[in-house]
């Protein structure tokens, strides 16, 4: 089972991500690749955080270690008030089943299966019935403006709604954390502001955090924070135009 964090704990009650000293080493003896150089992050309930910074700063080597599928080689990682490294692998595996979506840079659609039933496959290996799965599914396409490509190939959709697709599989199971690796790098802008307008309009709730890894200037405006990062380090965290514009 996943490992708690006392909700009593002060430096976790508010946070859905509390990063702190991670590093991250690839390699052993003179070989070893340093990833991670004692990151340390906060991420907020509500909040849509952008991690950026050039090519091999540790971008995605973190966004794998908060979402459970990479191992930190020092540091601690409480996500959603659970202790991930305290985690065997088999609750990890259920933890991510359970609680977090992804949306990656290539769609990964199954090209035998229909939009509905690819975003359905998270409810599918959730052990869902095939029909209720589909339904619920379907309800989240139309949501994404897709109600009426349920039954279309992935073959038979364009880029921007395969990626949109890719969305509701990532959110059908109601996930409280959605990690997004480059959702937009190839999409052109008209389609990419779409993106994010819909990642933002679903996913930014109460109670449920968003990370957004990207190199995508463009998109920088609906963040609400956004983490600079260089040499396996975090080296800014700035508060978004989004943020900004809500306090002002």
């Amino acid at each position: 089972m996943a490992t708690p964090v006392s909700k009593h704990d002060p430096a976790t009650a508010d946070l859905a991500i509390r990063v702190r000293g991670v590093t991250k080493e690839f390699g052993s003896g003179g070989a070893v690749a340093r990833a991670l150089r004692g990151v340390d992050l906060d991420v907020s309930y509500g909040e849509m955080l952008m991690l950026v910074g050039p090519s091999g700063c540790g971008k995605t080597t973190l966004v794998s270690i908060i979402a459970g599928t990479l191992e930190p080689t020092a540091g601690d990682v409480v996500v959603l008030g659970h202790d991930l490294v305290a985690m065997t692998n088999g609750a990890k595996v259920r933890f991510r089943r359970e609680h977090v979506g992804f949306v990656f840079q290539a769609y990964n659609l199954l090209p035998a299966l229909t939009a509905a039933e690819n975003a359905a496959v998270p409810l599918l290996i959730a052990g869902w019935r095939r029909r209720d799965a589909v339904e619920k599914a379907a309800d989240v396409l139309d949501a994404l403006g897709l109600g009426d490509r349920l039954a279309n190939l992935p073959t038979e959709l364009s880029g921007g709604q395969q990626q949109r697709v890719a969305i509701a599989r990532s959110l059908v199971h109601e996930p409280r954390l959605l990690v997004c690796d480059e959702p937009t790098s190839a999409l052109d802008a008209e389609n990419g502001r779409i993106t994010m307008e819909l990642i933002e309009r679903l996913a930014v709730q109460p109670g449920r955090a968003v990370i957004v890894v990207t190199h995508d200037s463009r998109v920088y405006s609906f963040a609400d924070r956004i983490a600079s990062m260089e040499d396996g380090r975090i080296e800014a965290v700035e508060v978004g135009p989004r943020r900004g514009a809500a306090r002002g």
